[in-house]
């Protein structure tokens, strides 16, 4: 992988870092509704671009999945109250598709 690929990683992840602090400063002060939402979708926006980009050929390995999930479970982790999809639920699901 290449410097510049890893640098543009790395200022993924930390633009993900400072709006997930600017959504919690936000809910913390219950502002509007509405900036936790710009805040939210941007955040969501760009884990799909750290998501491609992890997921890409040339970064593909099972380091960079391994870094998927760890990022997924920071920036959204389950809530224990929701109910987790198992496998048996997955095969159910892929024989109905």
């Amino acid at each position: 992988m290449k410097k510049a690929e890893i640098y543009k990683l790395i200022n993924l992840i930390e633009d993900v870092k400072k709006l997930d602090e600017l959504i919690s400063l936000h809910r913390q002060l219950d502002d509007s509704d509405f900036m936790v939402s710009q805040y939210d979708a941007k955040k969501t926006k760009l884990m799909g671009i750290l998501i491609d980009e992890l997921a890409s050929p040339p970064v593909q390995s099972a380091q960079s999945y391994l870094l998927i999930k760890m990022l997924l479970d920071k920036y959204y982790p389950v809530n224990p109250k929701e109910k987790l999809i198992i496998d048996s639920d997955i095969s159910k699901l892929a024989a109905v598709i």
